[in-house]
């Protein structure tokens, strides 16, 4: 088996292409993080917390339901939304050994 290295360099060009491409969607987190996801997975949203990174998916229809009847009170029509929440994690040692092993 060949041992091949590929450069930080080419994995983030690959990734800008296939964001271009519409095969993976960036999100851009507080404090400079990105994350990529596949671009076909289900509609969600995001809760992010502020002192480890940890990111959490979650989908309501309450919440996509609402910012529907906002933006049609606006007269606008929706194409495209993201939704990102900020916070910190109740539990605080959980929330240290996340980002120790993410650092």
């Amino acid at each position: 088996k060949k041992n091949e290295e590929i450069g930080l360099a080419t994995v983030y060009r690959v990734l800008n292409q296939f964001d271009d491409a519409g095969i993976v969607t960036r999100h851009h987190f507080e404090g400079g993080k990105s994350v990529f996801e596949l671009a076909h997975k289900k509609h969600h949203d995001h809760l992010v917390c502020l002192k480890c990174g940890n990111v959490v998916e979650f989908e309501d229809d309450v919440i996509e339901q609402r910012q529907s009847d906002i933006a049609k009170s606006h007269k606008i029509t929706l194409t495209n939304h993201s939704l990102y929440l900020y916070g910190e994690c109740e539990d605080k040692i959980a929330c240290e050994e996340y980002r120790i092993k993410h650092l």
